[in-house]
């Protein structure tokens, strides 16, 4: 009988261990609070929909979604669009102090957001955007700008020089060469960019929840009010972490083959 190897062994373990919290949260997801909290089963003994009824239903809970779909997606907008022209820069030119400034753009990311939090506030009460999904997709820009240059620099840099001048001599103007060749040819770093400006304003917590108080609270936020008179509501908690979830996976599976490309070239 053949041996099964050691780090197929290991890597079972791992997706079990990785598997398992996301396993019991959904299992909690179809069960009632009372289940929650009477017995331990691997399986709902009485299946319910009824959590995610109340998701889809209550306006505090399904509006947290789209408030942070709206956001996230600003962020990532302007994320990349900042981040291209910036990276091209540091790609392609030198000039006094730029590894000074790259290093300066990395140490934002480096930041807890409790640092700018109060500036912040501060900030956007003093011109009006407090709860509204642009104060917080321009807070995100602080941390998610510096991310997106240093992945698309990295992704830029491996493309040789000579393609920008051929295309110069071709008659090409800026504009034209940076959508019609250059673009096309960093499309995995920018597929890898926008997964990770996504994912990172998607999960912030601290400025999202400070920052927005009703119209634009986010689902982050929402999630961690769910304690009433009654007790913590597991069941709906759970079912929102579920959903919380499946925009996540969608954009990790559409930018699946980009992001094995980013690891691949040792950037991400």
């Amino acid at each position: 009988m053949k041996r099964v190897p050691v780090k197929t062994i290991f890597l079972l373990v791992y997706l079990l261990f990785a598997l398992l919290p996301i396993y019991w949260m959904v299992n909690m997801s179809f069960k009632t609070n009372e289940e929650i909290l009477s017995s331990f089963s691997f399986f709902p003994q009485h299946l319910t929909w009824d959590n995610y009824k109340t998701i889809f239903t209550d306006v505090s809970w399904y509006s947290g979604y789209i408030n942070s779909l709206i956001y996230v997606f600003i962020n990532t907008l302007i994320s990349i669009s900042v981040a291209l022209p910036a990276a091209y820069a540091f790609s392609r030119y030198s000039f006094l102090g730029d590894r000074q400034v790259f290093f300066w753009l990395l140490t934002n990311r480096m930041t807890p957001p409790a640092v700018f939090l109060l500036p912040f506030f501060q900030l956007y009460t003093t011109v009006g955007l407090m709860d509204t999904h642009i104060a917080v997709a321009l807070a995100h820009l602080l941390f998610n700008v510096p991310l997106a240059v240093w992945i698309l620099e990295g992704f830029m840099s491996g493309i040789p020089r000579e393609i920008d001048e051929t295309a110069y001599i071709d008659g090409y103007s800026f504009p034209r060469f940076f959508v019609r060749i250059f673009l096309p040819l960093i499309k995995a770093g920018v597929g890898v960019t926008a997964f990770f400006c996504f994912m990172f304003s998607w999960v912030e917590l601290l400025l999202a929840r400070t920052l927005t108080s009703v119209n634009a609270k986010p689902i982050v936020a929402t999630m961690t009010r769910t304690v009433s008179a009654a007790g913590m509501d597991w069941a709906t908690l759970a079912a929102a972490g579920v959903l919380t979830i499946v925009p996540g996976a969608l954009v990790i599976w559409f930018v699946r083959h980009y992001i094995a490309k980013g690891f691949a070239m040792g950037r991400v």
